[in-house]
């Protein structure tokens, strides 16, 4: 039996953990039956940013002639998307693989790790020990009961960056991250493209007036159908068909298309792993139950990450990792616990949407709130943009001022989401410095700075007693970030 320091399941961000222990001179195990880089690198944020970016050109292009510019798309090269997409993955497997193979002390054990008793795994015909045990291995994508689905065949976000061809028409079955991001892209190159979502909103984590004009928007690209149960596939004439029950309606709906994506979201590799014979608790969905220092119920070993299925984007597995080298390096105990109050996330789609912190009706539920908002129209660079439904939203609550959330539609929804999430981790977490604050004029971070001027009292009790906000610099004396001002400032 091989004796090692330290056990890591997974190599994304299983890696910010493993590397640490290596440096010390500690012996690592890690495992993982996918290529090195996990989910993000392999087949998650980084590759289909990478096909995405074209897609957003294209769209930018297209939506010009509403400033007076008017192009069109005379080629797509596909070759050449994907070519780029795949060169990236393999540039950055083949680093940390030759970072690792260069390590001493550091194994890697390219196959599935089983535990087979306390504290010990089985991976490809090697058994192994360790006092510490990392658990960071991911999620895989879920697949629908769907009749008939595996005999029709289908793509998801492990396979679909092999594609050589587009489809003529694509039926993605899903209405979350995902499933907007790939119909986005697939749309964009021309590709006829209709989602298939059972919730009866896209991005049902989003507030619902996100989510709402996200599904306006993303309708005048391709046909979005929410509050679709898909119950059957079959391939009838050359084409794949899926059957879909209309959960509002019962009426059953035929759906026909050259392929098909599914995007209907993700379950815990935990079952691959018999984590229970080594005391390790899931939950009834398979996500492995973490406490605040993402130790599990046996002592010494930790999980993260998609694994436990709290927030599955890799900048919080990235933090989490943090809180587990921590706590894992500790000889006297847990050090560490995980804050989970303001998680940022975006979704690259057309147009891009962000969020951070409590949305509105669970704000609503645990505080007395103060909602924001401000049109990206109402400010000069929203004015050249020169759309009138994106829009940037703020939570803040009543008695302490601090922020308890934010979410945003439209161009660089990301960034100007991440100007609050700086706030929200700073000083207090309350808005007052921005209030203080000098704005870039004209930027769109205005927007936000006019969300934070615009709030009003939605549950708070004796909300005539009270003054809505205090004043932001840009409203004191005269207001800079209105779009009228820009023939008079920012020169």
């Amino acid at each position: 039996m091989e004796q090692y320091d330290l056990i890591v399941i997974g190599s994304g961000a299983g890696l910010n953990v493993a590397s640490p222990f290596v440096s010390l001179g500690k012996r690592v195990a890690l495992i993982d039956d996918q290529r090195l880089g996990g989910t993000c690198l392999t087949r998650g944020c980084i590759p289909s940013k990478v096909m995405i970016h074209p897609a957003d050109v294209i769209r930018e292009l297209q939506e010009s002639k509403n400033v007076g510019v008017h192009g069109k798309i005379t080629r797509v090269d596909f070759d050449l998307i994907m070519k780029r997409t795949r060169a990236i993955v393999d540039d950055g497997v083949r680093d940390i693989q030759a970072g690792v193979d260069a390590t001493p002390n550091f194994d890697f054990y390219n196959t599935v790790g089983r535990f087979v008793d306390d504290y010990t795994l089985e991976a490809g015909g090697t058994t192994m020990t360790a006092p510490k045990i990392i658990i960071a291995s991911g999620a895989r994508p879920t697949i629908p009961p769907i009749e008939g689905i595996e005999k029709v065949g289908y793509l998801t976000n492990r396979n679909v960056w092999q594609m050589e061809k587009p489809p003529k028409k694509l039926l993605i079955v899903g209405g979350g991250f995902v499933a907007v991001e790939f119909a986005h892209f697939f749309s964009a190159i021309g590709v006829k493209v209709e989602i298939l979502g059972r919730n009866p909103r896209l991005i049902k984590t989003y507030d619902p007036d996100v989510s709402e004009v996200l599904k306006k928007k993303l309708s005048q690209w391709m046909h979005v159908h929410t509050g679709m149960e898909v119950e059957r596939a079959e391939v009838r004439d050359g084409k794949k068909i899926l059957v879909a029950r209309d959960t509002a309606t019962g009426k059953k709906i035929v759906f026909k298309g050259d392929e098909i994506i599914l995007a209907s979201g993700r379950r815990s590799n935990s079952d691959l792993l018999h984590p229970e014979k080594t005391g390790v608790n899931t939950d009834s969905r398979g996500w492995i139950v973490v406490n605040e220092h993402l130790e599990t119920s046996k002592p010494n070993i930790w999980a993260f990450g998609d694994a436990i299925g709290k927030y599955q984007f890799r900048h919080t597995a990235n933090y989490e990792s943090e809180v587990v080298m921590k706590n894992a390096m500790s000889d006297v105990g847990p050090v560490e616990s995980v804050d989970y109050h303001a998680v940022p996330s975006a979704v690259f789609t057309y147009p891009q949407v962000a969020a951070v912190g409590l949305g509105e009706e669970e704000a609503k539920k645990k505080h007395q709130i103060m909602v924001g908002r401000s049109f990206y129209y109402d400010t000069a660079m929203g004015y050249a943009i020169n759309d009138r439904d994106y829009f940037f939203k703020v939570i803040v609550e009543a008695g302490t001022r601090k922020i308890l959330g934010a979410s945003c539609i439209g161009p660089q929804a990301a960034t100007l989401v991440q100007q609050v999430t700086d706030m929200m981790y700073a000083g207090n977490g309350d808005y007052i410095p921005f209030a203080y604050t000098q704005t870039i004029h004209p930027a769109l971070s205005e927007v936000v700075i006019r969300a934070f001027g615009a709030m009003q009292p939605v549950n708070v009790e004796g909300h005539h007693h009270q003054h809505a906000h205090q004043p932001t610099r840009s409203q004191r004396g005269h207001n800079r970030t209105h779009r009228h001002d820009h023939d008079t400032h920012g020169h």
